[in-house]
């Protein structure tokens, strides 16, 4: 009995030897986990892919990709980053649009993504990757969509260093909030508007950093750009 509890307790101590207590954030997630599934490549689309990133264009040296439906989250793994590796190369990745009916962990890659890391002949390879925070610079954006006004509020995050978890809505200077409804398109929507012409916008990461942008205008296609980025 104490040799099998022995065993336990060693299997459990390797376990978590690599996750220690004076490690970020960020490198405590990755260290606990490590994603493994097969990757192809498209011919990528940014602008009409399921993200609807439509007035977002991706940095240099940041690849593109389209994620699993498994791994969809009804659209909450949009804008996130995927560091990939096969044979000894990493790249980072942007997480643009769905891949339908792909195996759970898949990446559908743009063809520069893959062939920085194996020969296009090959078609599909297998790969590991995990969740990174954006290598993106400036601050996270919030785009209102088409037809927004005071009687129908959908905006979304854009350039976000991490993945956004929630958003809210504030017409009385962040006295209180209102949760706007993620949408499977990667739009947060409050069907009935905000009642007024602007309105403050916190949006909250995965991670539960927030960033909040004042004075939004509640108009079609307005942008605006934060004074921070989630850190």
């Amino acid at each position: 009995m104490l040799s099998s509890a022995l065993s336990v307790f060693a299997l459990a101590s390797v376990a978590f030897a690599a996750v220690m207590p004076e490690m970020s954030l960020d490198e405590r997630s990755i260290a606990r986990r490590s994603l493994s599934g097969e990757a192809t490549y498209y011919g990528g689309n940014v602008a009409g892919g399921a993200c609807s990133f439509s007035t977002y264009t991706l940095p240099a040296g940041l690849y593109g990709t389209a994620l699993s439906d498994s791994n969809w989250a009804t659209s909450g793994n949009c804008g996130g980053c995927a560091a990939v590796t096969y044979g000894g190369k990493t790249i980072t990745a942007m997480i643009v649009d769905e891949c339908p009916g792909c195996g759970t962990n898949h990446l559908d890659l743009f063809p520069d993504a893959f062939s920085a890391l194996a020969d296009e002949t090959l078609g599909i390879i297998d790969v590991t990757w995990d969740y990174v925070p954006c290598p993106v610079s400036g601050n996270l954006e919030i785009h209102m969509k088409s037809g927004v006004s005071e009687y129908w509020f959908s905006a979304q995050v854009v350039n976000a260093h991490r993945r956004t978890a929630s958003l809210e809505v504030s017409t009385d200077e962040g006295s209180t909030w209102t949760a706007a409804t993620r949408q499977t398109y990667n739009f947060f929507e409050i069907s009935a508007g905000v009642g007024a012409s602007t309105a403050w916008i916190k949006a909250t990461s995965h991670t539960g950093t927030t960033v909040v942008v004042k004075d939004v205008s509640m108009t079609s296609d307005a942008m605006a750009t934060a004074t921070a980025n989630y850190a």
